[in-house]
């Protein structure tokens, strides 16, 4: 029973439908974990009563040989951006504390229709502004591999650590609940939302697989809007395998978001192995190579390329040369969409309203200024700049060219013959949250996102898969980027270098009893990039 925790969705799915588990006792293990790992503020509501009725339902269906698929009676859990029906949605804002939505969001509706039990809602940045989890109304999120095994032993060796109450590891944002949530095995998958690395970014921190899919593949209804034009629900698991079959519920058109093609993904959705990698072109592009990539992360890139080029696989060095400009273009037209989007904010129609009554504008003024952080405000200010008519020429119209630029520089790469490309997820392992907050949260979200931005920006899938732990003991990944809409092709490569690389179970059990049965039999597997 004890080691259904540590197991992969698939595994504990099989488990579900040979009866060695049943949904109610898989349910009940991880609300019992959610408590006692409380203090990583993953989540920020509990739905405790609904999980618990969700799993009844699924147990009489596998009783009566009527499972739904794959999902069915598998925990998972959800990022606070995304409306869920009856339970409350607050994108970790004052703005929307109390709001509950009558509807679900499309992605939760599929992962509820294939059976799924919703654990719960995730904390995040306020309104998934931001590259930390730390900037939310419910408090900043703690990396679980804080309390590692691997990352205290280091500590140990280190002196100059210093208080351990204090000194703990911020997951990455914005969906760092998400990640928290299920590298503490509180659930087997969890939905993020990426616009510009949010998903993938605390990936890597948390040691998970991180997808982000093709912009269109899965539907944004029901996903509170931060860009419109780069929002994509994300899929944070423990293994590729588990990504891919998340993302077989969710891909799909959907007559409520316009912005959903054809599905292009076989059903139902079982990734192949890679039985040859020779026939493989791997892109290393040039640009991504930044002084301020820190030196580990740069050898296992480099470590990563030399493993494809030895199982006989073509690796090239490509060009993506208006990279440096995405930073700056993805600024200004995240900010413009968000001036657009917070709009809806009112105190008018739904969310929080101050007190003030003595005229609409100053209702508006101090509605705005309690509801939102200085976070958004200062998004909000910005964004209203650029679209200023003297300003729109200027600003927002360049930066949709220059993002066209950095969208063809992709196709250009794919066009010499590359199939997927190989880069950094981010720039170094988690740092402790002390040192985070030194920076303020623009200049942090763009170091942390300058390899994932451009991305969202084109469109494209992109996935971080775990690689190795650093030389403190903490996870770091690398990402790959496909082709638009080719996301079965870019997992299924993913899918063959998770297998090469062996990345270690976390080692928690020192904090929770439930994973020591299952965790301390985890022999840490040989990470062949290291060696």
């Amino acid at each position: 029973m004890r080691t259904m925790l540590g197991r992969t969705l698939r595994e504990v799915s099989a488990a579900l439908k040979q009866g060695q588990i049943t949904p109610t006792e898989l349910c009940q293990k991880c609300l019992s974990l959610i408590k006692k790992t409380k203090f990583l503020n993953a989540y920020i509501t509990v739905s405790e009563e609904v999980a618990l009725k969700q799993a009844e339902e699924s147990e009489k269906r596998y009783k009566n040989g009527q499972s739904l698929g794959d999902l069915d009676g598998i925990p998972v859990a959800v990022k606070d951006n995304f409306s869920t029906s009856g339970i409350e949605t607050t994108c970790a804002s004052n703005m929307l504390k109390g709001y509950i939505p009558p509807y679900n969001a499309t992605v939760v509706q599929k992962l509820l229709d294939q059976g799924a039990l919703l654990m719960g809602k995730t904390n995040l940045d306020e309104f998934a502004m931001g590259s930390g989890s730390t900037d939310g109304v419910f408090g900043p999120v703690k990396n679980p591999w804080s309390y590692s095994k691997q990352y205290r032993e280091k500590r140990k060796q280190n002196p100059h650590s210093k208080n351990e109450d204090s000194d703990w590891l911020i997951t990455g944002g914005s969906s760092g609940g998400s990640a928290a949530a299920v590298s503490a095995f509180t659930c087997y998958a969890a939905l993020g939302s990426d616009t510009g690395g949010s998903t993938r970014n605390p990936a890597a921190h948390c040691g998970l697989v991180g997808f982000k899919p093709s912009y269109g593949l899965v539907s944004r209804h029901g996903l509170i809007p931060l860009v419109n034009s780069m929002d994509v629900p994300g899929i944070l698991t423990r293994c590729v395998d588990d990504a891919a079959i998340v993302l077989g519920a969710l891909a799909g058109p959907d007559p409520k978001d316009s912005t959903t093609v054809h599905d292009p993904i076989n059903k139902p959705f079982m990734l192949p192995s890679l039985a040859d990698v020779s026939k493989l072109c791997i892109g290393i592009p040039k640009e991504y190579l930044v002084p301020e990539l820190s030196s580990e992360v740069q050898s296992l890139w480099s470590k990563a390329a030399d493993l494809f080029e030895s199982e006989g696989a073509k690796v090239l060095e490509v060009s993506l040369p208006h990279t440096s400009y995405s930073i700056v273009c993805y600024h200004v037209l995240c900010t413009s969409e968000v001036a657009s989007n917070m709009a809806r904010f009112d105190g008018l129609q739904y969310g929080h309203r101050c007190d003030i009554d003595v005229s609409t504008e100053a209702m508006y003024a101090a509605t705005r200024r309690e509801g939102f952080n200085d976070v958004v405000r200062g998004r909000i200010l910005s964004g209203n700049f650029f679209l200023l008519k003297e300003n729109y020429e200027n600003y927002f119209v360049k930066a949709q060219k220059v993002r066209r630029l950095i969208a063809n520089d992709f196709v250009n790469a794919f066009n010499s013959g590359v199939d997927v490309l190989l880069t950094p997820t981010t720039l170094s392992e988690a740092v402790p949250y002390l040192e985070f907050i030194k920076e303020d949260n623009r200049t942090r979200s763009a170091q942390d996102d300058i390899f994932t931005q451009a991305v969202n920006m084109a469109g494209l899938p992109a996935v971080s898969i775990p690689v190795a732990l650093s030389n403190q003991g903490l996870p770091i990944g690398l990402q790959f980027i496909g082709r638009a809409f080719c996301d079965q092709q870019l997992l299924t490569v993913a899918k063959w270098f998770e297998k090469q690389v062996q990345f270690p179970v976390i080692q928690l059990q020192e904090l929770m009893d439930d994973c020591s049965a299952v965790l301390e039999n985890e022999k840490l597997a040989s990470v062949s990039l290291k060696q």
